[in-house]
């Protein structure tokens, strides 16, 4: 095999777990044969894909050369002009509102509240797009059941988001060759991701797009209020002291920011028992309210702990749309309150 059929042969490999060939990709930067020495480089960002690609090579070239050595181009990262909070850039010129759903803390359900939110939206008639910016911990999939998909592009090299329940979906767990591959990377990388995802992927015209942010306030949420005219932050508690503690740092963190606050959402508020009727405030109760009324912003509403919530999401079956109509209404009834909140621009 000579020069000319390795570089052929190159750029017709799939890349693992994807549709899409090397060659499509643009990841061959150079390939050079000398007698039964294969010196091929790669023009992968991260390590990972890297690692990725030099394994998927070996499987299909190992016997073919003496030696076969696989580099890594150096490459210098495309320079990101940053906005600021003030006045931060547009990303995304085709939404004309942006919604921002925040926690202090993980495990609050906050990916849970804003698919439901989202879908919520769609039932109005609005375009919708939720993009899955938690990029250390991303359920969107899941709970969108499109965890299965891959990632696509159209004829003009954009990606191709996911469609289900009437929204338009984006997610870094789309990428990974397994459901399970863990992304380490450093936050500069993710942050770029993410904008990659704001730019590249072909949303099409949106009223709302909805972004799933990751729990804290590090610097995705900062980068996030940066690129993007964010029209109005939905923070999710539960009653719970610890949670509250955490929330209220977001809550300033959007205010410092200058990030408008459409209100919050108090999930997990409480239990009923189905068997008896009988009401149980397993993480206390009155922490949203509290919370509300001290950072002067709208409590939207309460959601419970509920087990048809927990399978349905689970499931990928959300509660807005396949829940009973008084799971639908805790939803339904959020989302009029933010629209009541906010001055949108529909």
């Amino acid at each position: 095999m000579n020069t000319k059929d390795l570089s052929v042969a190159l750029n017709t490999l799939a890349y693992p777990g994807l549709t899409r060939t090397l060659g499509e990709l643009k990841l061959i930067s150079e390939v050079k044969v000398t007698d039964s020495n294969a010196f091929v480089e790669l023009l992968t960002v991260s390590d990972d894909s890297y690692l990725t690609v030099k394994s998927a090579i070996e499987s299909a070239f190992h016997d073919q050369f003496t030696s076969l050595n696989i580099t890594k181009k150096q490459t210098v990262q495309k320079d990101i002009n940053y906005g600021n909070s003030a006045t931060p850039n547009n990303r995304a010129p085709y939404a004309a509102n942006v919604i921002a759903v925040t926690s202090g803390k993980g495990g609050v359900g906050k990916s849970t509240v804003s698919v439901n939110l989202a879908i919520a939206l769609a039932q109005k008639g609005y375009k919708v797009g939720i993009l899955d910016a938690d990029v250390y911990g991303p359920n969107v999939p899941r709970l969108t059941n499109t965890d299965l998909e891959k990632i696509r592009w159209n004829d003009d090299n954009k990606i191709i988001p996911c469609e289900n329940y009437g929204i338009k979906i984006m997610s870094v767990a789309l990428t990974t060759p397994t459901s399970d591959t863990p992304l380490v990377w450093r936050s500069s990388v993710a942050v770029s991701a993410l904008i990659q995802f704001l730019e590249d992927v072909a949303w099409g015209e949106l009223d709302f797009m909805v972004i799933d942010m990751p729990p804290g306030t590090g610097d995705i949420q900062l980068t996030m209020a940066q690129e993007l005219p964010i029209t109005a932050g939905v923070i999710v508690t539960t009653p719970q002291l610890v949670a509250s503690d955490d929330v209220s740092r977001a809550i300033r963190m959007f205010q410092d920011i200058h990030v408008p606050m459409a209100g919050l959402v108090e999930n997990m508020s409480f239990f009923v028992a189905p068997d008896t009727g009988t009401r149980y405030d397993i993480f206390g109760s009155g922490g949203g309210a509290r919370l509300a009324e001290r950072y002067n912003i709208p409590l939207l509403g309460q959601i419970p702990i509920n087990m048809d919530i927990r399978e349905g999401s689970d499931n990928g079956e959300p509660p807005v749309v396949l829940g009973s109509d008084t799971l639908k209404s805790y939803y339904k009834d959020i989302v009029e309150e933010m629209l009541k909140a906010m001055k949108f621009k529909i």
